[in-house]
């Protein structure tokens, strides 16, 4: 399959950044990595050999980026503030940069977002957020409130609280949204969530999703047996659900 390497130096982020394309056609899928993962996690635990058929037909393009979490929301050497507001640069990252970088290189206008344990956090807080962009959301083994602690997962800003914090948590913005044009995108997206059945994260999962259906926002969660939270259930689930 076609592998390519890109770095360049984000002007969002004041600093290099690196990615990893796969295929060479097909619907453009940005992908997440997991906490504190790199752009070649993807890769390395065999989620892009999992999908080398749908890949090599050209059916998918997968666009796997790096994160910043050692320097955003896992940062605990910075504020909270200072957490929530590079989390916001990496989002603007996103939006200005990789998504017109993935127009440049396959013009099919169907892209998903797509990511593992955090990774699918990022993946479903920038779709909800600007669904405009999104066909398709696929998040597995996702935690959607990063506030809260959960069984041996802290929360993530330390009991401080702000308007940046509840807007970058889905399951705090999401029951109070009421803009009707980012609903209609909401609703024509296809919105596929998995999550194990002893997964600490059960419960946001579920919390996310009695909000979509009361805003009638349609959507799959699939609750799979044990935790469900490796990578060899995560190979299975992208066969499925990507």
């Amino acid at each position: 399959m076609d592998r390519e390497y890109h770095k360049w130096f984000s002007p969002n982020l004041n600093r290099d950044m690196e990615l990893l394309v796969f295929g060479h056609a097909g619907a453009r899928v940005l992908v997440f990595p997991t906490r504190r993962g790199r752009f070649y996690e993807y890769e390395e635990i065999g989620l892009v050999n999992a999908l080398a058929d749908r890949l090599d037909k050209g059916w998918l393009q997968l666009f796997c980026v790096d994160s910043i979490d050692r320097e955003s929301i896992y940062n605990r050497y910075i504020p909270p503030p200072d957490r929530i507001k590079r989390h916001g640069q990496y989002e603007h990252y996103i939006l200005n940069e990789v998504l017109p970088f993935s127009r440049l290189k396959n013009p099919q206008p169907f892209m998903i977002s797509h990511g593992c344990s955090l990774g699918a956090y990022h993946a479903a807080n920038i779709a909800f957020r600007h669904p405009q962009w999104f066909g398709k959301l696929v998040a597995l083994s996702g935690r959607y409130d990063l506030s809260a602690p959960v069984a041996e997962f802290r929360g993530l800003f330390d009991d401080y609280y702000d308007e940046d914090i509840y807007f970058h948590n889905p399951n705090h913005f999401l029951p109070n949204l009421e803009n009707t044009d980012v609903l209609d995108d909401l609703r024509r997206m296809q919105i596929v969530m998995t999550v194990g059945a002893a997964d600490p994260f059960l419960n946001s999962n579920l919390a996310l999703s009695e909000t979509l259906c009361t805003k009638h926002i349609k959507h799959e969660l699939h609750i799979w047996d044990g935790r469900a939270h490796q990578a060899d259930d995560w190979h299975k689930m992208v066969q499925i659900y990507l």
